[in-house]
Formats: structure tokens, sequence, C-alpha cells
């Protein structure tokens, strides 16, 4: 529950979650919110997750970031790779699968960049925002996603961001017997991990 987490995360410099879906995402932030103040938040995705609920939950794993501005604990929110409706009419920073596909995704890390500075961010990755082709072991899988090796580009020029956690989500093994999909989940989670090493080492030298 919520008070677990939070407990997790108070004794957690830099918390990293493996999910679970993306209703994890919810306490994580708001428990990093109380100690950093409202945070920049990178999240790659198929989907927004701003839904005010779904089927009846407002606390359902297409809920998360509803919440998360409800309460305040969001500074900037950036999506990367939506495939679905966006919802650009919040303020948020959409750079949908079409763009990094016809751009690149050095120039989507050009945009992310310029958008989120220094300011302290929690970054979450949905394995969905990976083509089903790479990533069939989900919940809801949308055709015209990345690839393993474009969301590896995207994440590794995260260095320079103040990363303060993160989380890897809706990895659905039983959906993928095939072990792909657990596979491309743990290294989304190293490249995540690395970025944020970078950024400890700098702020301690």
């Amino acid at each position: 529950d919520d008070r677990t987490i939070a407990a997790a995360v108070a004794h957690a410099p830099l918390p990293i979650l493996l999910g679970g879906d993306h209703a994890i995402t919810y306490p994580v932030v708001a428990a990093l919110a109380a100690r950093h103040g409202p945070l920049n938040i990178l999240h790659f995705d198929a989907h927004p997750d701003l839904y005010a609920d779904f089927e009846g939950n407002p606390r359902s794993h297409a809920s998360p970031f509803a919440r998360i501005f409800e309460g305040g604990y969001a500074k900037r929110l950036v999506q990367v790779g939506i495939r679905t409706t966006n919802a650009d009419t919040l303020g948020v920073t959409v750079i949908d699968a079409r763009e990094v596909h016809e751009r690149g995704p050095q120039a989507a890390v050009e945009k992310i960049k310029a958008v989120l500075g220094d300011h302290p961010t929690y970054l979450t990755f949905d394995i969905d925002a990976l083509d089903p082709s790479y990533a069939p072991g989900t919940g809801t899988p949308e055709i015209g996603g990345f690839t393993t090796f474009q969301a590896q580009q995207m994440l590794r020029e995260m260095r320079g961001l103040h990363i303060v956690g993160g989380d890897v989500v809706e990895v659905s093994p039983p959906f993928d017997p095939s072990g792909v999909t657990a596979h491309a989940g743990v290294t989304m989670m190293f490249e995540i991990l690395c970025p944020m090493a970078e950024d400890v080492a700098k702020c301690r030298t």
C-alpha cells in the first residue's frame, strides 16, 4: 500500500522499482516530492495514463499522472512514445512515437533536456513504449513503438539529468513465455541506473 511504499522510499536515497502496473508510480512520486518538492517526470509509454479514472478506479494503471498532478507532485511532465490520445491540454510536453521515428532519438533527447533542465526528475518507463515485436509480454500492447535500440539510445543520453528515482513497469512475464520482454525490462532498468550513477558521482565530487 501507499504507506509501505512511502516508508521504503524514505529509506532509499535513490529508489528504482520494477513493476507491477503503472499505478505504483503515484505513491513513489508522492513520497519523493515530500523530499525534493514537485518533480519533473520523464515518462516513456504508449499511453498518457492521465485518465480521471479507468473502469471506475481513480487509482488504476491508466490514472497515475492525473493523481500526481492533482496532488501537486509534478512540476513538468514529458511523455515519450505516446501512440494513443495525448493530453497536451494539460500542458504536458508530448513527444509521440511518430516524432521519434521521423526526427530520430537524438532530436527527442535534445527536446527532453531543454524542458527538464537540472531539476530533480523521476524517470518512469512503461515497457509498452517498445513495439510489441520487442516486448509482447505486457497488458496493453500498441504497435508502432520503439525498437529496444531506440529506447537504449534515448536512455543512455539522459546523462546530465538529475534523476532522483525511477521505475520500469507493466512487464508481464506470463504473457511472454520466451522471456524476451523480461530481458528488455531488466535492460531498460540498467540503462536508467547508469545516468543515475553518473549523477551521484558528479554530486559527490
